[in-house]
């Protein structure tokens, strides 16, 4: 069975970056740390002063465990007022892609929400499995991923690249030969959202 991921997003104050950092540092790769940590990350365009953690569980009862555990933790990452607001979600990874692995991908990170249509889940992952092969041509994915609660769903791709500039050159390249995005999209989606990351010096996805 594949892994499952909890991915946590930080908003932490103006200024707390490298501070945060720092004290995720500790706790994530800690004696304590729970779950395998795949990435943490740092926001740099879009959305600003925020921090991603994602981390693998091996089923749906040990990543239930740790959501009941931050949720009763007083600081779950131990960012005290470092932190504004912390906000978690439960993804799936969709089947026909590689796991997510540790290794160097980057140093850019594109990462993409989208919240679907009620309904609209299923025809954009099979869209995704139709034309993805298309895409692939032109560079790696790291993951593509949907949320596995709510009557709204969302999913998250993330796009690892060397420089902006090779992000733009491959986007326009990818829409001027019509292998991306998959035809019929826009009509499943309610909103899209597009922030760049950069990785901690400690994540095991760089």
């Amino acid at each position: 069975m594949a892994e499952i991921f909890d991915v946590s997003i930080a908003t932490l104050r103006p200024g707390a970056n490298a501070g945060a950092l720092k004290r995720l540092a500790e706790t994530l790769t800690g004696q304590a740390a729970r779950g395998r940590l795949l990435a943490c990350w740092y926001s740099d365009i879009g959305a600003l002063n925020q921090v991603m953690i994602v981390r693998g569980f091996a089923n749906e009862a040990a990543l239930a465990e740790e959501r009941k555990a931050m949720v009763l933790a007083a600081d779950a990452f131990g960012l005290g007022d470092m932190a504004v607001t912390l906000a978690s979600d439960c993804y799936a990874p969709f089947d026909f892609l590689p796991p997510m692995q540790p290794g160097k991908f980057g140093p850019v990170f594109e990462v993409r929400t989208y919240l679907c249509k009620p309904g609209g889940l299923a025809g954009t992952i099979e869209a995704w499995r139709q034309h993805i092969p298309g895409r692939l041509k032109l560079s790696p994915i790291l993951t593509s991923m949907y949320t596995l609660g709510g009557p709204t769903p969302r999913f998250m791709h993330v796009w690892p690249y060397p420089d902006m500039n090779t992000r733009q050159k491959i986007r326009a390249d990818a829409v001027s030969a019509g292998v991306w995005p998959p035809p019929g999209g826009a009509v499943r989606l309610l909103t899209q959202h597009s922030d760049i990351y950069f990785a901690a010096p400690f994540s095991p996805i760089q």
